[in-house]
């Protein structure tokens, strides 16, 4: 067989939103040693005898308000993604698509990639900007797998693409489309990590050594904050936007050490400063998801309203749009 396999492989999601299937996700990603970086034996205390027995049900209400008849968003927006990137991409070609935690597994998949012999597999995680604990876990784990094979096929691996210019299209025409210029003030929100996360990629020193939130350069082009600016200034600078006109942040936080500033704190802070309508943008989340359709569209919004803010809105993942069809199709491709 000449054909090459895309996998393309996001974060992953519960099987159902009950709390033993919560339970479980949660055990395998927090369980994950790039996740919470500590030594095996501490982590898997403090995930099996405090974070899941406190969290696993509270975790489960979530999901049974991001729940729908076609199940879990990430894994329809991913399938109907994954369907639309093969019937754009030549016969040569063979798209799958595979969850970092829970099913469909990377077990699996890669299992049925190498049933059909295929002489190269590419390599895609949904995430556009590197992380450790996204990319990195993703890459180490289709590795793992791959290296006890028998025969192990060309691999290409896509490790980031937040710099592709169809990516930034893509993202530029989505937020147009919200017509942009009706609000007031504009949150780039990307998914919170530790400081210490960011740190290991330029010599455990600070962001602020290398300049991070100004440009990306040869000491800083893997920290992640570094590469969540730069996302933002591409998109600014397609859409015209000032710097006054919008703000970096970062969501999803489980402690004080994360990246800041907080999009949580920023939407109070703009509330009750007067601005009265919002748009917020969800940079690291390509599918709608947890973290979209809960955090920010249900959770943020209340939030900014108690605080005296009129509308926030979301601008919605980019999920199955054509222009992010397309580009992956040329990051495959290139």
């Amino acid at each position: 067989m000449n054909k090459t396999a895309i996998l393309l492989i996001n974060l992953g999601t519960p099987d159902k939103p009950t709390r033993k299937s919560v339970a479980k996700f949660l055990r395998e990603f927090l369980g994950d040693g790039r996740v919470i970086d500590i030594p095996f034996l501490f982590r898997k205390l403090l995930v099996n005898l405090i974070i899941v027995p406190f969290r696993a049900g509270k975790s489960a209400e979530m999901y049974r308000r991001l729940w729908t008849r076609n199940g879990s968003p990430i894994i329809y927006n991913s399938r109907k993604l994954s369907v639309k990137l093969q019937k754009n991409l030549a016969d040569k070609y063979e798209v799958f698509m595979a969850m970092r935690y829970g099913n469909p597994s990377m077990n699996t998949i890669l299992a049925k990639i190498e049933e059909k012999n295929f002489q190269k597999i590419i390599i895609l995680p949904l995430f556009p900007q590197y992380a450790s604990s996204t990319n990195g876990t993703i890459i180490e784990k289709a590795l793992k797998i791959i290296q006890n094979r028998n025969y192990i096929p060309k691999l290409k691996i896509i490790s980031e693409f937040y710099q592709n210019p169809l990516f930034i299209q893509a993202w530029t025409e989505k937020i147009k489309q919200t017509q942009f210029e009706q609000y007031e003030h504009i949150l780039f929100s990307y998914h919170g990590l530790p400081e210490r996360h960011v740190e290991r990629t330029h010599q455990n020193k600070s962001c602020s050594e290398f300049n991070c939130t100004m440009e990306i350069n040869e000491n800083n082009s893997a920290c992640y904050r570094a590469q969540c600016y730069e996302n933002t200034r591409l998109i600014a600078q397609k859409l015209n936007l000032s710097e006054k006109n919008y703000t970096v942040c970062f969501q999803s936080r489980f402690g004080k050490h994360w990246l800041s500033p907080f999009t949580e704190d920023l939407v109070m802070e703009k509330a009750k400063s007067g601005i009265k309508k919002l748009l917020v943008v969800p940079m690291s989340f390509v599918a709608d998801c947890l973290e979209t359709i809960v955090e920010i569209d249900a959770e943020y919004s209340e939030l900014f309203i108690k605080n005296g803010g009129k509308e926030l809105k979301m601008v919605k993942s980019l999920n199955d749009d054509d222009l992010w069809v397309e580009s992956l199709k040329d990051l495959i491709l290139s």
